[in-house]
């Protein structure tokens, strides 16, 4: 069962949560491509957040094993949005999340767009804040980590306030 209706719409939040490593144990806001991709009909209790390597995920992935059946986390540049999450889920993932590499961006939604190429993807696409994504990166970098343990998505409506958890460099 989903939480969420078919078809988000932009401008409405996905939320996910890390549940492991502990340090960034957040709920995360990200929104969804807006007119390419996928949506969320499956809840992912657990589920590995991948860092693609090379972290722009335009090409080849040297770490591509590990991003079957799971989401990745790529950083924006490099090339389109729609090319990252169709290499992406060439690789087998699930979903893929987009991070800003703006990494002061704590608060600015980019609105993920289709190339001109009239290329589709199927999976998922959702794009991070850059200081979200870089906090994620360095947690994992500083346990020896090669992914994250996340929830997604996550109904934030069934979670009374006092219970977000919520990145405390970011304001709701």
């Amino acid at each position: 069962l989903c939480p969420f209706p078919p078809g988000l719409r932009i401008h409405e939040y996905l939320y996910f949560q890390v549940l492991s490593p502990g340090d960034i144990r957040y709920i995360f806001t990200a929104t969804p491509a807006k007119d390419f991709g996928g949506v969320f009909n499956t809840r992912y209790d657990q589920i590995y957040l991948v860092p693609a390597d090379p972290p722009e995920a335009c090409g080849e992935l040297n770490n591509g094993v590990f991003i079957q059946d799971q989401i990745a986390l790529v950083e924006r540049g490099g090339c389109s949005f729609l090319s990252k999450t169709r290499v992406i889920q060439e690789h087998g993932g699930r979903a893929v999340i987009i991070a800003d590499n703006a990494y002061d961006n704590d608060s600015f939604y980019i609105e993920m767009i289709q190339d001109s190429s009239r290329r589709t993807a199927d999976i998922p696409a959702l794009f991070l804040l850059g200081r979200d994504g870089y906090m994620i990166r360095r947690s994992l970098e500083q346990h020896g980590l090669p992914w994250a343990v996340i929830s997604i998505p996550v109904n934030v409506t069934s979670i009374p306030t006092y219970e977000m958890m919520q990145p405390p460099w970011t304001f709701w």
